[in-house]
């Protein structure tokens, strides 16, 4: 399992991921084919994933805006945390694709990522995330799940990726 940069204490506090200005938001998470199949099997209904592998965003009740359908908004946690898709534990790190190259960026509304871009956690961090990207399995999830590279915008570069 991958460690995640963001402490999970940390994450209730914020009302940020999660949110979507859109339905068809690109930041709604890709899904890789073997988690389709699990939520499938979990009784996950088949509406809460769109047509191009993303967990499709519902209407934010009583607010603006769409939140994941498995976001509970009275207490910000996410009902299939222990299961959370890929791009859910790498979050606020992102695959995106920029010039036919993937690369690992971090989303900067992420209020901890801001906070931390310049320290020593977050270097080691992506020191981790490098390695642990670069083992042959992960290549081989990123090579056959090309959906989750994505054209994210206002995100900042980390490392590319080898795939």
């Amino acid at each position: 399992m991958m460690k995640q940069f963001v402490a999970q204490e940390v994450c209730l506090k914020c009302q940020g991921c999660c949110r979507f200005k859109e339905a068809d938001s690109v930041w709604s998470p890709c899904l890789l084919e073997e988690e389709i199949q699990e939520l499938l099997d979990k009784d996950i209904p088949p509406a809460s994933i769109s047509i191009d592998r993303r967990l499709r965003p519902i209407p934010d009740p009583g607010k603006e805006g769409f939140i994941c359908p498995f976001l509970n908004p009275a207490d910000n946690k996410c009902r299939i945390y222990e299961s959370r898709p890929f791009e859910c534990l790498l979050y606020p790190f992102l695959f995106c694709l920029r010039n036919k190259k993937a690369r690992i960026t971090v989303d900067l509304n992420c209020p901890y990522a801001k906070e931390k871009i310049n320290s020593q956690e977050f270097k080691q961090y992506s020191e981790y995330l490098a390695a642990y990207l670069n083992t042959p399995e992960q290549i081989k999830v990123l090579k056959d799940n090309p959906q989750i590279l994505q054209a994210y915008e206002d995100v900042l570069d980390i490392l590319e990726v080898e795939i």
